[in-house]
């Protein structure tokens, strides 16, 4: 029998549809991957399943027997795991404490370690996730942290595992051990259910795939060796899979971000960015490709005026604009996409008009002298959601109501607004389908086109490699190399970020 069956799984929103008559079967002991875009209804059907949302009909049957999952607990009791696209850890804790953490095995009145110990050694054996489970959680790199969240999810007795977009943060070296982990699990019976929009990925790794339009099932149990990209990304948006690609070039001689010398220090004297020099100009694209935690934020938070820095200046234009504040810098033209769009790009349980606000708040249309222009804004936004094509019930919905790709699609549109003269673009596309990219990437382009300065970081290597005119490479704070993105490939670039083998 099946391990999971959705039957007729409906679920509606005020002014939305999220799913219609889904239909799914998970068979035990495969790879199952779930394609689809951002706002064709995946995320709220792996809720469902996970019991964070009911649905309105339909029926949810776990190996056999009907299941009504009120909540999260009731999945976990069911054997049910969800490891989720943007990681819940506690990075003062360690590995142990994180796994363990509101499921802590017990001796009397005591918490059993040694007995905890025991079991996540004995798991990570079996499945080849090998993690120390006495070091702290803030010393591990993205794909350790990932094999934690795995661990969490087993250590609660999960014989089915969704995995929300988790390749999404990985390079190509750690994605090679992540299906090997997949691999692993599915050997020992396991089910795992893939959630990816990166669909070369899918076909790598999936034994079958379902895909889901405009919240139904429009394909199930696909074999990936019959199926290409380009067919899936069909069946997913109705066009051909698009790709990262420049046109003519559009690059002048006119530089708009000159950095010369940039270091930032931590607390206690480190150096996380350090001795960074590069420029933009006016029209190119610069990619910075580096594993995260190599100093990609702390440059960006620099140029940006949110940190400090310690030696090195940077100039805009004509303009040393080292001292200036986050606010004159913004104000003078500087836009910026941030890496995490629940943390630091939109406030979720706002409106969509008052995040148009954010980061422009003494600028027009959101203000008119000293007061705040509510209806410029909300016109603004209006046009906003009509131009980059945000699929929304309205301008008054809290932002947490949209997909990730709208969410992303609201957020670059808003970093467009006000004709800026410097894009900082990082991670854009993380975490969204192949349409809101392919819009992202158009988006991108004709910022490029229209004479913007870029500085593009991401952790998709193809997207680097397509996207820039100009590539550099960061480990440890520093700039190690600038490649070719004509010549380069994603393994190559791979390589040059770990420090392992010959700069391309």
């Amino acid at each position: 029998m099946p391990a999971v069956r959705l039957t007729s799984i409906t679920k509606r929103f005020p002014g939305v549809v999220a799913n219609h008559d889904v239909d799914l079967t998970i068979e035990r002991g495969e790879v199952h991957a779930l394609c689809g875009e951002n706002g064709a209804g995946k995320s709220t059907l792996m809720k469902i399943l996970y019991g964070m949302q009911r649905p309105d009909e339909g029926t949810i049957e776990i190996d056999g027997a009907k299941a009504v999952l009120r909540t999260p607990a009731d999945a976990i009791a069911r054997g049910i795991g969800m490891v989720h696209q943007h990681f819940k850890l506690a990075d003062n804790l360690t590995v142990l404490e994180n796994v363990i953490l509101g499921a802590e095995p017990r001796r009397g009145f005591r918490i059993d370690f040694a007995a905890a110990r025991a079991r996540i050694r004995e798991m990570s054996e079996a499945y080849g996730l090998r993690v120390d489970p006495d070091v702290l959680v803030e010393t591990l790199g993205v794909g350790d942290r990932q094999r934690v969240e795995i661990l969490k999810v087993l250590f609660r007795g999960a014989r089915v595992l969704i995995l929300d977009e988790p390749t999404a943060v990985l390079v190509p070296q750690e994605v090679d051990e992540l299906f090997g982990n997949l691999r692993e699990l599915r050997a020992e019976g396991l089910t795992v259910l893939f959630i990816s929009h990166k669909l070369d990925e899918v076909l790598s790794v999936a034994d079958t795939i379902s895909v889901i339009r405009r919240g139904t099932t429009v394909a199930t149990r696909l074999d990936p060796g019959q199926i290409t990209s380009g067919r899936l990304a069909e069946l997913m948006v109705g066009s051909e899979l698009p790709k990262p690609e420049l046109r003519e070039s559009t690059v002048t001689d006119d530089v708009q971000l000159d950095i010369g010398g940039l270091s930032v220090l931590t607390a206690e004297g480190r150096p996380v960015v350090d001795g960074v020099s590069l420029s933009i100009r006016r029209g190119e694209i610069v990619g910075l490709a580096g594993v995260e935690g190599n100093g990609q934020s702390e440059l960006i938070e620099a140029i940006m005026g949110i940190r400090g820095a310690d030696a090195g200046t940077i100039t805009y234009g004509e303009h040393d604009i080292t001292g200036w504040t986050t606010r004159r810098r913004r104000e003078a033209g500087i836009a910026y996409i941030p890496e995490d769009r629940h943390r630091h790009g939109l406030v979720l349980e706002g409106s969509l008009w008052e995040n148009r606000m954010l980061g422009h708040q003494t600028q027009r249309p959101n203000v008119r002298g000293p007061w705040v222009d509510r209806r410029g804004a909300r016109r603004d936004t209006t046009r906003i959601v009509r131009d980059y094509d945000v699929r929304t019930p309205g301008i008054e919905v809290p932002a947490a109501a949209l997909s990730g790709g709208n969410q992303q699609k609201l957020i670059v549109g808003r970093e467009m607004s006000g004709d800026p003269r410097l894009l900082i673009a990082a991670h854009p596309t993380r975490g969204i389908d192949v349409g809101a990219q392919a819009a992202i990437w158009e988006y991108l382009r004709l910022a490029r086109a229209s004479g913007l300065a870029v500085l593009l970081i991401s952790a998709d290597l193809e997207e680097l490699i397509g996207m820039s005119d100009t590539l550099h490479v960061i480990l440890r704070g520093r700039l190690v190399a600038e490649v070719d993105p004509g010549t380069v490939t994603p393994e190559q670039l791979g390589s040059a970020m770990t420090g392992a083998g010959d700069t391309p």
